[in-house]
């Protein structure tokens, strides 16, 4: 049983590339169509309850998935190997870009790499509307978020937080279906307590060092603000990162995504090549592989507590219209959330100066028109086309702009 689980969830960790869509796609046609392990009643619902979680819910749902097999030893296998193998190549490219990430050729490189970047997060927020503003208060919501972002910096977890408060108090939906499914009152305590031991567990090894503690502080939080995926707590990750503590430049943080993508897992993983680039200015690699192994273990640990403390409540969560409001209203606000972040990552490329205004309440970035780069603009057209028009490959694409990036600055 166990060398299968191996067998299996390695095989779908090797070959998670694509986002989560992809992803749970090949989870469906594995675990579903072709083993047989879950049935698509299971299936749907492990997605929804993964869905109203915070943290990447495809990971999350080959945890459920590999619980559901072979209990906590199987879920431990199924997440753990969604994640290790992207892991494992982020670890060699953050090591790589904190060696050469400084050489005029590495940053011709990149400046591909970001252009490409923007548009990768113009479509995710494209194919999120669709799904997302089904209806005129979605929209709104949609506003704003964007609004309470780019105009006000609000924190990212109090807009998600008013969106779930405002889905909730707002849904029509009729009475929830009573399952008369068991609460497993105690184990669920158990669970929660046992993980949240193991989750802070690492303080204990790391409290002489401030700048692991920060690390551990920071990126625990994220783990529980996470709703909506990656790119929706990327705003507020940049935010934090580069202006509150100074750890990476906007740039750096463009270039994380862009090598995030080209990875296989989840692309929360860009967590970890940022605390490892941190690391690494802060005390060499030495210090970026504790900071790596630290920003996985707060990162990913959470994961595991929800699954394995929730799985079992799986059957009697479903059918509640309130939750599922909720959910709904936080896509929508996720919808808000990364137009902030596509116009702030596409500011930063496309102008050289972009001063900070404040003003009474408002707290504005804005570009410097006379400080625009051409270069940048037409890299992310070409881009636009390739990704949005003609469909092609991410990596490709990727690839394509990286080497018309370094033709482009050196013929100049």
């Amino acid at each position: 049983m166990t060398s299968e689980l191996i067998q299996v969830f390695g095989r779908i960790g090797l070959l998670s590339f694509g986002g989560p869509a992809a992803q749970i796609a090949l989870m469906h046609k594995e675990l579903v169509e072709t083993r047989n392990w879950l049935t698509e009643a299971q299936f749907l619902r492990a997605l929804s309850f993964c869905m109203l979680l915070p943290g990447p819910e495809a990971m999350q749902l080959a945890t459920y998935a590999g619980w559901q097999r072979a209990g906590i030893l199987g879920g431990v296998i199924g997440g753990g190997l969604f994640v290790l193998p992207g892991a494992i190549v982020m670890t060699l490219l953050a090591l790589a870009y904190g060696q050469f990430g400084n050489l005029p050729i590495a940053q011709a490189l990149f400046l591909g790499v970001k252009a490409t970047v923007v548009v990768i997060v113009i479509e995710a927020m494209i194919k999120i509307s669709k799904r997302a503003l089904k209806t005129q208060g979605h929209r709104f919501i949609a506003l704003v978020a964007f609004v309470a972002l780019f105009a006000f910096a609000l924190p990212f977890p109090l807009v998600i937080a008013v969106a779930a408060l405002i889905g909730a108090a707002t849904s029509t939906a009729g009475k929830a279906n009573q399952s008369h499914t068991p609460w497993p009152l105690r184990a669920t305590c158990l669970t929660l307590l046992i993980g949240l031991a193991l989750w802070v567990a690492p303080i204990a090894l790391i409290v002489s060092s401030p700048f692991l503690l920060d690390i551990a502080q920071f990126f625990s939080t994220l783990a529980v603000v996470t709703f909506g995926g990656a790119y929706a707590v990327l705003a507020y990750m940049t935010q934090e990162v580069v202006i509150a503590h100074g750890w990476l430049s906007t740039p750096q943080m463009m270039d994380a995504l862009g090598l995030a993508e080209t990875t296989p897992g989840p692309l929360i993983l860009i967590t970890q090549f940022v605390a490892m680039i941190a690391g690494m200015a802060q005390g060499g690699v030495a210090m970026a592989l504790a900071a790596g192994v630290l920003t996985l273990w707060v990162t990913f640990i959470p994961c595991f507590i929800w699954i394995f403390a929730g799985a079992p409540l799986i059957e009697r969560l479903d059918g509640q219209p309130r939750l599922t409001d909720a959910l709904s209203a936080i896509t929508a606000a996720v919808v808000g959330v990364i137009a902030n972040l596509s116009l702030w990552f596409a500011m930063h490329l496309f102008f050289a100066e972009v001063p900070t205004f404040a003003f009474g309440p408002f707290y504005l970035h804005w570009p410097a028109l006379t400080s625009i780069q051409p270069a940048a603009i037409g890299l992310a057209l070409i881009a636009g086309v390739m990704l949005l028009w003609r469909r092609w490959p991410l990596p490709l694409v990727l690839l394509m702009t990286a080497l018309l990036s370094l033709i482009l600055t050196f013929r100049q």
